[in-house]
């Protein structure tokens, strides 16, 4: 594989890390017998979209760019959300 270049590599390190978000929701809903989104699938899916929205910018390829660039604010909203909860749940236990 001589051609395998760092932006190559920075691909398949996004591509893994997204594809890893999926593979952690699975193993934390069967370990609850119930669906559950855990907060690392946030992490995961906000890690792996940038890393390839970075390799889509180098790649120049819009469609892809879109697709990644849109799914950030999803990600962000949610981690948002999650820590907005968990900040009005802390200050009422005092």
């Amino acid at each position: 594989m001589s051609n395998l270049s760092p932006w190559l590599v920075v691909g398949f390190i996004g591509q893994a890390l997204f594809a890893s978000r999926f593979i952690l929701q699975w193993l934390a809903s069967e370990r609850a017998r119930r669906s559950i989104v855990p907060t690392a699938f946030w992490y995961f899916s906000l890690a792996g979209s940038s890393v390839l929205l970075a390799y889509a910018i180098h790649r120049a390829d819009p469609v892809f760019i879109v697709g990644q660039a849109s799914g950030l604010g999803i990600y962000l909203r949610n981690l948002h959300l999650i820590r907005k909860r968990r900040l009005v749940g802390d200050s009422s236990a005092g």
